[in-house]
């Protein structure tokens, strides 16, 4: 299953006394959740009777506290169930076990009929099935996980899909170009998913997962994608880069201290943001220093984004304008 960022409960409880209820409330149900994912195989030759079973369960593991929460953390995300992610794996570790012996071919079909839903659970299981069909049926999977990031609408599910697409790259090294083109999109979602991918990749596998070709691919990616003006794929790529810094501190301080007086030079402040958040994990004399260099630069009201693949975007689509206006 793809590992998904912790959704903090509502502000109105105290931190302890919601940790505690959460940790109470998984306890109680996790077995009930994995013998759920267990009963769910047994539908997997019939994919709506798996839609319809699957809905029942995590309904019956709903916690509208933790349903508050996600709308909270994530304003304006679409449908969803309230299920606490312990519980949501514990279901898909269920069905996972009983379903070992089941062809990919199978699983496709549940996968494929559960991102037709619109509670985001059924999709996100749907993940999670598919990083599993990457190795049986690569081509088929990727072209579902394609889709699926087309039609995401916010970070928690941006963050969920990084995970088999991470799995996707690791397996087959061509889908780097892949996301690569990504980095050129329109939509903030899927440049949000670079950053994302790049940043779960080690955890994926941590073998093929940190190794330094990870480093040479993510390290220009990350330069053509800084001084992106969205928040949301600002926080994904401060993310990448405290990721990289932990598999090769060296060359990672080396790229930021280039994009550090980069945005000196400028006052870019989208470009200083994803700075300061890659600080926390650079050697402390280092971070000082290039903390000494960006001070007072902010981000400034309608400050456009600075990014490399802004501008390539841009001239492309300032490109495709001209010769539509010459055919005219």
């Amino acid at each position: 299953m793809p590992t998904m960022p912790p959704i903090p409960a509502i502000p109105a409880r105290s931190t302890g006394e919601a940790t505690a209820r959460a940790v109470a409330f998984v306890a109680a149900r996790r077995q009930d959740a994995e013998q759920l994912g267990r009963d769910l195989a047994e539908q997997v030759q019939d994919p709506d009777a798996v839609v319809w079973d699957l809905q029942a369960a995590f309904t019956r593991l709903a916690d509208p506290d933790y349903l508050a929460g996600q709308q909270f953390v994530a304003p304006g995300i679409g449908a969803l169930i309230g299920v606490r992610w312990p519980l949501h794996a514990a279901v898909a570790r269920g069905f996972r076990q009983a379903t070992r012996q089941d062809p990919s071919s199978t699983l496709l079909f549940v996968a494929e009929r559960l991102l037709r839903e619109e509670e985001l659970e059924l999709r996100w299981f749907a993940f999670g099935i598919l990083e599993r069909t990457l190795v049986g049926e690569p081509e088929r999977t990727w072209q579902l996980l394609r889709g699926a990031a087309r039609e995401v609408g916010d970070w928690i599910t941006v963050d969920a899909l990084a995970h088999p697409y991470g799995r996707g790259i690791l397996l087959e090294p061509h889908r780097w170009a892949e996301l690569e083109q990504l980095a050129f999109s329109s939509s903030r979602w899927e440049r949000r998913l670079v950053g994302s991918t790049l940043a779960t990749i080690p955890h994926v596998d941590r073998r093929s997962g940190r190794t330094p070709q990870i480093v040479d691919r993510a390290l220009p990616l990350l330069a053509q994608l800084i001084g992106d003006d969205q928040p949301d794929v600002q926080k994904s790529l401060g993310w990448a880069y405290r990721t990289m810094a932990q598999l090769d501190p060296q060359r990672t301080l080396a790229a930021i201290a280039i994009e550090a007086e980069r945005a000196a030079n400028t006052h870019d402040g989208h470009r200083t943001w994803v700075i300061r958040d890659t600080l926390p994990k650079l050697p402390p004399a280092h971070a000082d220093g290039l903390r000494a260099r960006l001070a007072g630069i902010r981000k400034r009201p309608g400050e456009p984004s600075s990014s490399v693949a802004a501008a390539a975007a841009a001239r492309f689509r300032a490109n495709e304008r001209s010769l539509g206006d010459a055919d005219l």
